[in-house]
């Protein structure tokens, strides 16, 4: 057994005290595992992972680097021949879409993040407007299911992005996956979690994809900006927008891909379609061109 192999392999780990499964990761399956020495979690990793645009060797670089900023978890070791990583265990409140929904914990989402952002740089680059289309061509190629429509957008995702590289941001160490649950609250402190898409990106798209996965409402994108930034810059609530919308239109592909190759329960495609949804409505709504011009803005 993978698990195995690696509690044989990690001196902390060694004579563990208890063993339990942790629910809700997409992608590999994780343990907390309670020794003489401490709290671990043991991460296994999934079949196929490449083809969700996942690089090992950046995850345990970047991982290590987070560490080293003190937002995320201490980095204990990789173990490639079982295809695992090992870090420790953080003992806090695990976020949900439903509490930053509250909105009480927007500042503290903005400390980490800035905190992240000024570390050491990651050792790749993420950017969104390079992955989706390598996610389309992997969909293609292997037959996996297209939402209706999906292409017609094609032209506009293309004009998004000639607007929003008329001015860049500069890039900073990102997560890149911030759904609520890669939130720990620490003793007051937020704490990311999970750097398998990690990379050098701009903070816009953190913001971004924090609004798009919690599904938080454009007054709180605003606040979060503002706690960001210092002020809520309106090109900045509209880079991050856009940000957003571009991740729930790219990350709707990396649902059909886990839909046709994961063997975790569950439902993927559902996943995937609640994503594209909510793009649709933006890229069909009536703010996607007031939100391109703005974000060519200088203020």
């Amino acid at each position: 057994m993978p698990l195995e192999e690696v509690l044989a392999a990690v001196p902390e780990l060694r004579d563990p005290q208890s063993v339990e499964p942790l629910t809700g990761g997409l992608t590999n399956t994780n343990y907390k595992v309670m020794s003489a020495s401490g709290c671990y979690v043991v991460r296994i990793y999934g079949k196929d992972t490449s083809l969700l645009a996942i690089d090992r060797d950046n995850e345990v670089y970047n991982t290590v680097a987070a560490a080293a900023t003190g937002v995320g978890p201490p980095f204990v070791t990789a173990l490639p021949e079982h295809d695992a990583i090992v870090l420790g265990f953080l003992e806090g409140e695990v976020m949900d879409a439903e509490k930053l929904r509250r909105g009480d914990r927007l500042g503290a989402i903005a400390t980490a993040c800035r905190r992240l952002h000024a570390g050491s740089r990651f050792l790749e680059d993420f950017d969104m407007f390079e992955i989706q289309p390598r996610y389309l061509e992997i969909v293609r190629e292997r037959g996996f299911r297209l939402p209706d429509r999906y292409e017609e957008f094609e032209p506009q995702v293309r004009e998004l992005e000639r607007a929003m590289r008329v001015r860049p941001e500069p890039t900073v160490p990102c997560n890149n996956d911030l759904l609520a649950e890669n939130f720990i609250d620490v003793g007051g402190e937020m704490r990311l979690i999970d750097y398998e898409y990690s990379g050098n990106n701009e903070a816009s798209f953190e913001l971004g994809n924090v609004w798009s996965e919690s599904n938080l409402s454009h007054e709180q994108l605003e606040e979060l900006v503002a706690a960001y930034w210092g002020r809520p810059l309106r090109n900045k609530v509209a880079r991050a927008r856009l940000w957003g919308l571009m991740s729930k239109y790219g990350w709707t592909l990396w649902g059909s891909i886990q839909d046709g190759i994961s063997d975790l329960d569950f439902d993927f495609w559902g996943w995937a379609m609640e994503k594209y949804e909510r793009a649709v409505a933006e890229l069909d709504g009536p703010e996607f061109g007031q939100l391109l011009a703005d974000v060519q803005r200088d203020d």
